[in-house]
């Protein structure tokens, strides 16, 4: 697999685990949500850590999310 590749696959899975994210997180409790998003958190941020994704492309994904469910309590920025 290329890096290319890697990355794109990256990118993916994180826009797909954050948008089922937003669709269940209105049958949810809030504490779980905010179990959630803390786990989709962490997860970003050891993609960014093994050179996966890089940090500038992790918080776009990021700040699309919260346009697209603005409902949805996620950080304004990822822990450094």
């Amino acid at each position: 697999m290329t890096e290319d590749t890697r990355t794109a696959r990256t990118e993916r899975l994180l826009i797909s685990r954050l948008d089922a994210l937003a669709k269940t997180a209105a049958s949810l409790p809030h504490a779980e949500t905010e179990r959630l998003v803390e786990l989709a958190t962490i997860a970003t941020m050891r993609a960014v850590a093994l050179d996966l994704i890089r940090t500038e492309r992790a918080e776009r994904i990021w700040r699309e999310a919260r346009e697209r469910n603005p409902s949805l309590r996620l950080p304004t920025r990822l822990a450094a």
